[in-house]
């Protein structure tokens, strides 16, 4: 149920904190303001009645204009319903059809979907017209470092060239990578490139270690259970050194007979 129409208060208006947008353009709102102030606001926002507030499930953009333009009331459509997942939706579905949000943004409201209201990703999908791995995709984008999401919130960044990122495992090396791209301007492509070579490169050092480092860390690890102190292997291409530590002479000791024992 729902009321069509209504003029409410300004003040008895209120932003939700489930908002999905979080950062609003200050010079788009000033010229949307300016055009309430000729035209008033042609299209009501949509709110839920929530005690003596009314909470905005879609529109806040044309709220904050309107406050900014000093409007007293704002027409409203008024929900019944007390669905807050369904409310949710349309929080999403509005600020995603009206006005993109940022890659970050659109990941934050996807996991609040799911993680606070249940939602599927099948579910997120449909509601917004967009395929399950695009979903998928942008909710893996929360797994980089924060100062990478930082700069895909301020458009430093590209989506792509953030999704290009999360192919690099190290996080150091991903942050790493999303400062090249800003002061180098590296493409997507190019970036795709450098997360296949490091790849590469990690997947011979873990060929060359199954050959060689494995047995050297089984032995040196045996060395520690038997000594019961700090062991180290050291080798080079055709030789090498074992680093026994010892503390007190009683312990060089235990060690040396431990040795000679056996």
């Amino acid at each position: 149920m729902e009321k069509l129409g209504v003029m409410i208060p300004i003040d008895k208006i209120t932003p939700n904190s489930n908002q999905p947008r979080r950062d609003f353009d200050n010079e788009r709102l000033q010229s949307l303001s300016d055009s309430i102030k000729l035209h008033g606001l042609l299209q009501p926002i949509v709110v839920q009645k929530i005690g003596s507030k009314h909470v905005i499930v879609a529109g806040e953009r044309r709220y904050r204009a309107s406050l900014i333009a000093g409007a007293e009331h704002m027409p409203c459509i008024v929900l019944e319903s007390s669905q807050q997942k369904k409310v949710m939706e349309m929080a999403l579905v509005e600020n995603i059809q009206r006005e993109n949000l940022n890659p970050v943004e659109e990941a934050l409201a996807y996991k609040a979907l799911i993680e606070e209201y249940g939602t599927t990703q099948e579910e997120i999908s449909k509601a917004v017209g967009k395929s399950r791995p695009y979903i998928t995709n942008t909710l893996r984008l929360l797994n980089l470092p924060d100062q990478v999401l930082t700069l895909v919130r301020d458009g430093s960044i590209s989506a792509g060239h953030a999704k290009a990122i999360l192919r690099i495992e190290d996080k150091r090396l991903q942050a790493q990578t999303a400062n090249d791209i800003i002061q180098k301007g590296l493409s997507v492509r190019a970036v795709e490139d450098i997360a296949k070579t490091l790849s590469k490169t990690k997947s011979k050092g873990l060929q060359s270690k199954s050959k060689a480092d494995i047995f050297t860390e089984h032995l040196q690890e045996r060395l520690v259970e038997t000594l019961g102190t700090k062991v180290v292997i050291i080798q080079s291409k055709k030789k090498g050194k074992i680093e026994i530590e010892y503390y007190s002479e009683e312990e060089l000791e235990k060690i040396t007979s431990l040795i000679l024992d056996k």
